[in-house]
Formats: structure tokens, C-alpha cells, sequence
């Protein structure tokens, strides 16, 4: 019965492995993807005032995992745009969020119910690119360690890593946001990914690459399905990263004040608090954006 059971699982795993993703679940990656960006304060005010700087910031938000791989691996950064009809899906999916009559399409496609089905089609669409692109850089770099991890990664999460570029693009400049200074649970989640598939690759996982795919997908379609549904931000890799962290980087220490001397050293005085840095975009209330961009039309 076990073994019945396990080849049943392995085939359910090897089929799900060769589902194609085009054009259902790239047309759910794209809905999600321009979604969030008409989230973005100052968005829908744009797509009126400049349609075109819209349109390209909807490209990187749909294509800037496929941009960033290609220039860790030395491709041209736009080879993936000679794909016509993935590039023609992603432009009609903005053109009707943005500007279709009555805002039907965006008020049908933000439904919850319906939005919880396209962020776990989503997540189908985000663990493929970071196999694809562990396997990519495997094909070319055999002993690459650090090179199929960083182009997983990207793959899985470059459209967070390119978010600083994309909000030049809106004439809107936040470092503090920077993805890499506090990272998203996507993106954890991505770099975590691309190190099983990495150990998987180089066969110091003992697992099929079918199989992982499945595991990890089910994993990050029942992350993200909950915080989606939720509104929650709160990571679920925090309760062990809270434990492992401090015993391998140490913690933060607190309670420490600064103190500014005048140049004779005479007096000084207790500076203030800095401000808490601004929120970056996956931490910002998801029914405020979408309240946000609603006052905006």
C-alpha cells in the first residue's frame, strides 16, 4: 500500500512538474503583477498622465525576473520580449486593469475569492522560473554554486529586486525600501527555494526535481493564499530565523544613546530617535493600497 501510494505521488508530482504554464498561469502571474502595481501610490495617475511609462513599468513588473537572469548570465536583457505573445498577454491584462470602461475588469479580477485563485496560480508560475533558472545556470556553469543560487533567485523574485528601478520609472525615489535591506516573505521564500533546488541540482538533495516542485509549490501557494486572505505580512520563516539568527549573527543591541559634543566639549545633549524608516510595498496594508487607488480614479 505504501509503495501504491508513493508512485501515485510520484506521478501526481511528475505530472504537475509538466503542466504547461502558458497561457492560464502566466495570465494569472500577469493579473497579480499589474494588480500590485495599480496598488502603488500615484500609479493610476500616471497610467493617465504618461500611459507609456505605465505600460513599462507593468513590463517589469510582468518580466523583470526574466531581465535581471539574462544579465547575470550575460544574455541580452531583452531577448525575453522577442516572445510576442507573452509580451501581447501581459499588455491586454494592463491595458484592462488601467483603463478598461467602468473599471469591470479590475473590480472583477481584485474580487478576493477570485484574486486568492490567481495568487496561487501565481505561485505555480514563480517556483517553475526558480527551477528553470537553477537549471539554466547549471547547464552552463556546472560547479556554479553561487551562480544557479543567484539566478534562482532572481528568477523567483526579480521583480522585488528591481523595485528601487521601477519606482524611478513613477518619478518616485524610496531606498529605504531596497528589497534586499528587508526583504518580502517572496523573496526569503525564493532564496530559501533556490537553495533546495540548488542542493537538488548537484544531487545533495535526495529528491526528484518533479517532486520538489510540487512540495514547494503546495508550500508557497498555502503561504501566500493565507497572507493574501488574511492581509497578514507576518512571515512564516520568522519563528526560526527569531531563533537561528541571533545565535549565528548575534542581535541587535538597543538602549544606546548618542550623544553630540559641542566643540569645546563643554556640554552635550541626547540626539533624538531617527524616524522609522517608511514602509516598503509588501508590508503596506493591502486594503489601503487598493482604498488608495480607488480615491485615485
Amino acid at each position: 500500500m505504501e509503495l501504491a501510494g508513493a508512485l501515485q505521488l510520484g506521478e501526481l508530482a511528475a505530472a504537475f512538474a509538466a503542466l504547461p504554464v502558458f497561457p492560464l498561469f502566466d495570465t494569472a502571474y500577469f493579473i497579480v503583477s499589474v494588480l500590485y502595481l495599480k496598488y502603488e501610490p500615484g500609479a493610476v495617475e500616471m497610467s493617465r498622465r504618461s500611459p507609456f511609462a505605465s505600460w513599462l513599468c507593468a513590463m517589469l513588473h510582468c518580466f523583470g525576473s526574466y531581465i535581471l537572469a539574462d544579465l547575470l548570465l550575460g544574455e541580452s536583457p531583452i531577448d525575453y520580449f522577442s516572445n510576442n505573445s507573452s509580451v501581447i498577454l501581459a499588455t491586454a491584462v494592463w491595458y484592462l486593469i488601467f483603463f478598461c470602461p467602468m473599471n469591470l475588469f479590475y473590480k472583477c479580477v481584485s474580487f478576493l475569492p477570485m484574486k486568492l485563485i490567481f495568487v496561487a496560480m501565481k505561485e505555480v508560475v514563480r517556483v517553475r522560473k526558480i527551477a528553470a533558472g537553477v537549471h539554466h545556470a547549471h547547464h552552463r556553469y556546472h560547479h556554479g554554486w553561487f551562480i544557479m543560487m543567484a539566478t534562482g533567485w532572481v528568477k523567483g523574485s526579480g521583480v522585488a529586486l528591481m523595485s528601487n528601478f521601477e519606482q524611478l520609472l513613477r518619478g518616485v525615489w524610496k531606498p529605504e525600501s531596497n528589497e534586499i535591506l528587508r526583504m518580502s516573505f517572496p523573496t526569503k521564500a525564493s532564496l530559501y527555494g533556490t537553495v533546495l533546488f540548488t542542493l537538488q541540482q548537484t544531487h545533495w538533495l535526495p529528491i526528484s526535481e518533479a517532486n520538489l516542485i510540487f512540495f514547494f509549490t503546495m508550500f508557497m501557494i498555502v503561504c501566500k493564499v493565507f497572507m493574501t486572505a488574511t492581509h497578514s505580512h507576518a512571515s512564516p520563516f520568522a519563528p526560526v530565523e527569531s531563533f537561528i539568527c541571533p545565535v549565528f549573527f548575534g542581535s541587535v543591541s538597543s538602549g544606546h544613546t548618542s550623544h553630540h559634543h559641542d566643540q569645546h566639549g563643554a556640554s552635550h545633549e541626547v540626539s533624538h530617535p531617527p524616524p522609522p524608516p517608511a514602509k516598503s510595498k509588501e508590508e503596506l496594508n493591502e486594503g489601503t493600497r487598493k482604498r488608495k487607488a480607488k480615491k485615485a480614479e
